[in-house]
This record gives C-alpha cells, sequence and structure tokens, in this order.
C-alpha cells in the first residue's frame, strides 16, 4: 500500500532544494538535530556545550578546518564578541553571561530576534 499526498516525488527534491539554498550556512550536522549533536559531544566531553561551541563544532569537517572562509571570518567574529563580553562582565558584576550566547550570534549573524540561526 502506498501513500499519496499528492506531492509528486520530483516536487519533493525541488522543495529540497530550494529549502537547502535558502540556508545561509552549510553544516555537517547531517539528519541529526543540533540537540542531539550537543548530547553526544556533552557526553564526550563531560561540560555543557553552549550555542558558540555548537556553532562551532557543526561548522567544522572531518579534519577540523571550517566549512567556508565565511564561516572563519564569522567565528572570529563571534570570538572577539565573546571576549568583549567576557572583559567587561570582569569589570562590571552587573553583566549576566548566561545567555550572552544567543546574544553574541543574533548581533554577529545579524538576525532580527532570537532563535534559529
Amino acid at each position: 500500500m502506498q501513500l499519496d499526498f499528492g506531492i509528486q516525488k520530483k516536487d519533493h527534491e525541488r522543495v529540497g532544494t530550494i529549502s537547502r539554498q535558502k540556508q545561509k550556512f552549510t553544516h555537517i550536522a547531517r539528519s541529526k538535530s543540533f540537540a542531539r549533536v550537543a548530547d553526544n559531544e556533552e557526553l564526550l566531553s563531560g561540560q555543557k556545550v553552549r550555542h558558540l561551541q555548537l556553532f562551532d563544532i557543526t561548522h567544522k569537517k572531518k579534519d577540523g578546518t571550517l566549512m567556508t572562509t565565511e564561516t572563519v571570518e564569522i567565528m572570529e567574529k563571534l570570538k572577539d564578541k565573546r571576549a568583549k563580553y567576557e572583559s567587561i562582565a570582569l569589570s562590571d558584576s552587573f553583566v549576566n553571561l548566561d545567555n550572552i550566547d544567543n546574544r553574541i550570534i543574533t548581533k554577529v549573524l545579524d538576525l532580527k530576534t532570537y532563535g534559529r540561526v
């Protein structure tokens, strides 16, 4: 028995191609969710994986190099922003670093709101 939802195979392929073209950045997570990638990394390292670490993990090739030159530039900006916020936090006790990774990613990637990367 075969279910037909009115979508032909060619339509699926076209929709998938269009979706991949809309992605801003390629990543290596494949079909794994980012939560699953983070859980696996936490099991290996024994430490909680932060958003910036997850971005770094999911945008590296197997040989450890970053996927594209654009990704290299983004990672440099992310690390610079992180260092800036950490230095501010050292001098100002009111700065909260708990949710800072989301803010840094939002600013560097020029996203309108917190959310999916």
